[in-house]
């Protein structure tokens, strides 16, 4: 190692140091999670000793009237002055407006169900992102008679409030309360709530600093491609005042989250349902499963502490679509949840492609026109890109009889000799092999980036193009139930013609980029690997929207009729010419090409050393 190597390792593990030293939880957050573990932990100890308490001691009811008595001491005993509204009936109540329809319950003050109004099912079912048991919504705390309350146990009164208000009412003896406020607003996709916390600290003991939250809910599969779905899913969150961050879709995977957090999501392809502290949540643990049961493509759940401080508690729910625009305007880095990409990838998608592809929606109602027009439109970005690529190429290819000369005249074994020699002519031709390479890396970001826009990208879901029926999923021209090995797991239970086209359209460009490319040094094997990729294409992309594969097969499509206009164009006897000429012209060597020369030069003397040393 020399010693910037050194230093580098030395700077990496400081950093690492550093950061673990400034994230790591304080003393009192651990204690309070600590605390908070405990407090479960004694309370649910509590909750059995109570039980196998009143089995031993509560006596046997003959008579409806007695199994009454026996249920009520129970009662009384388990919930204290929560007792009363223990037993109940459910009842349903609706808010509505313009974008969702929510269902409240009664027991737990919850929401028992959501419909997005705008939107069906892929088999044109309404759109309910989840009902009944297939959500938890569930506050957890100790009274002040020390026992464990859980509100989804509870049966609230229901007090309607104007057409988008509801409030659930606890009312207890000696004038005490409990009260759970919902509001919809017009044309919004967020539902507020709030918990009247003064009343609530007259429920529950001072030391008590939060309230447990348990969140989960089972996400629905609502598209066609359930694995490509899956796929594009995952558990977001984001850290108060700070970055979001999430648990990639399709795997099982948990996180303790031990500093503020401000909302957290459970995201579908499409669909989020997000949690959203009007300050901050304490902490939580968060827990994502990979769902294998049919109809369901995740379980995702989350324990939340609540701070408590007199306050009201203040929250909000966002049951909508992950559209850039629509959660842009939210704010708070809700934006996150639209997968665009990290880096140079995502804010290429945040400042062109969206700019574009909005302006586009607002004069063309064919996405598939969209989509063509917005590849017409990367591909003008990149074309001096693709015309500086192929005339290096070119350069190379003329230049081929004259490389063809070096490598009869220098033997094999003289590799270093060869490559002085090849290089040499290079640069008294004024060629730059990199060249080809360098301006395609260039526009490499823009293939990625449409990589990451195309599937995420919910204008183009249930959006019908020629016999694509929903460019946001595949467009199968023929499909299959019957599970064959390795096949079905690999490609799927369908053909996309979309893929078909693709590949065949990469194949053609392999061929034409191969002939203009015979003439120049290619690395063994490298040839068949070129051929190989289409067929690649065919298995990662089957299951890809169709968005994306007519995105890439109208691309190639284009970039082979931009060479084959520049091969009629160029005029290649007239750039052999003109590299002729430049061999003529005094060269002046660059500080790179010296330093390269010097180098070589290094190698070859240490070479015939060790050779010198053999003998």
């Amino acid at each position: 190692m020399d010693r910037n190597q050194i230093t580098g390792i030395i700077l990496i593990g400081l950093i690492m140091v550093g950061f673990y030293y400034f994230t790591q939880p304080s003393a009192e957050e651990m204690a309070q999670m600590q605390a908070q573990r405990d407090s479960i932990a004694a309370l649910q100890q509590e909750q059995m000793a109570q039980e196998r308490a009143y089995q031993a001691t509560a006596p046997i009811a003959t008579t409806s009237g007695q199994a009454e008595v026996a249920d009520s001491n129970y009662y009384s005993s388990k919930y204290g002055e929560f007792a009363p509204f223990v037993q109940g009936e459910e009842l349903f109540y609706t808010l509505e407006n313009e974008k969702i329809k929510v269902i409240l319950s009664n027991k737990g003050a919850k929401v028992y169900s959501v419909e997005l109004k705008e939107y069906l099912t892929s088999d044109k079912q309404p759109l309910v992102l989840f009902e009944g048991d297939e959500a938890r919504f569930n506050f957890n705390f100790f009274s002040n008679t020390n026992r464990q309350i859980a509100t989804e146990d509870l049966y609230y009164s229901a007090e309607k409030k104007g057409d988008n208000n509801m409030n659930f009412v606890l009312n207890m003896a000696d004038g005490k309360q409990m009260k759970v406020a919902y509001n919809l607003p017009e044309d919004s996709y967020q539902l507020g709530v709030s918990i009247d916390g003064k009343k609530l600290e007259q429920l529950i003991p001072r030391s008590q600093t939060v309230l447990d939250l348990n969140w989960k809910q089972d996400i629905r599969q609502v598209e066609k491609g359930r694995d490509f779905e899956q796929r594009y899913s995952g558990l977001y969150y984001k850290y108060y005042e700070d970055a979001v961050d999430f648990l990639r879709g399709g795997q099982d995977k948990e996180e303790q989250l031990s500093t503020k957090v401000k909302w957290i999501a459970y995201k579908d392809q499409f669909f989020s349902t997000v949690l959203i502290a009007d300050k901050a949540f304490s902490s939580a643990y968060v827990d994502q499963k990979k769902s294998e049961v049919e109809g369901y493509t995740h379980f995702m759940s989350s324990d939340i502490a609540i701070p408590i401080n007199g306050e009201d508690i203040n929250y909000a729910f966002y049951y909508g679509p992950n559209k850039y625009r629509v959660l842009k305007d939210a704010g708070m880095g809700m934006d996150q949840l639209v997968d665009m990409g990290r880096g140079p990838i995502r804010w290429i998608n945040q400042y062109l492609v969206v700019w574009l592809f909005n302006i586009l929606e607002r004069f063309i109602g064919n996405y598939g026109l969209i989509i063509l027009l917005l590849t017409i439109f990367i591909k003008a970005i990149v074309f001096p890109f693709t015309y500086r690529s192929y005339i290096s190429t070119a350069k190379m290819r003329v230049l081929k009889p004259e490389i063809d000369e070096i490598n009869e005249k220098i033997p094999a074994d003289k590799a270093m000799e060869r490559q002085q020699a090849t290089q040499a002519l290079y640069r008294k031709a004024g060629v730059n092999p990199l060249g080809g390479c360098l301006p395609m890396l260039l526009s490499m970001p823009f293939l990625l980036a449409m990589f990451r826009f195309f599937p995420g990208s919910i204008e183009l879901r249930q959006e019908s193009f020629l016999w694509a029926t929903d460019l946001a999923s595949y467009d199968a021209i023929i499909s299959w139930k019957a599970e064959i090995p390795l096949l079905s797991r690999f490609y799927g239970n369908h053909i996309s013609l979309f893929t078909l086209l693709m590949a065949a359209t990469n194949l053609i460009y392999t061929r034409i980029n191969q002939e203009m490319t015979a003439s120049t040094a290619t690395m063994p094997g490298m040839k068949g690997m070129m051929y190989m990729m289409p067929i690649m294409f065919l298995f990662i992309f089957n299951n890809y929207s169709a968005g994306l594969s007519y995105y890439y097969f109208i691309s190639t499509l284009i970039t082979i009729l931009q060479t084959v206009l520049m091969r009629r164009l160029v005029d290649e006897d007239a750039l052999h010419a003109q590299l002729q000429a430049n061999k003529k012209k005094p060269k002046q060597k660059s500080k790179f090409q010296q330093r390269l020369e010097d180098m070589q030069k290094q190698q070859q003397q240490m070479a015939k050393q060790q050779a010198k040393k053999k003998k």
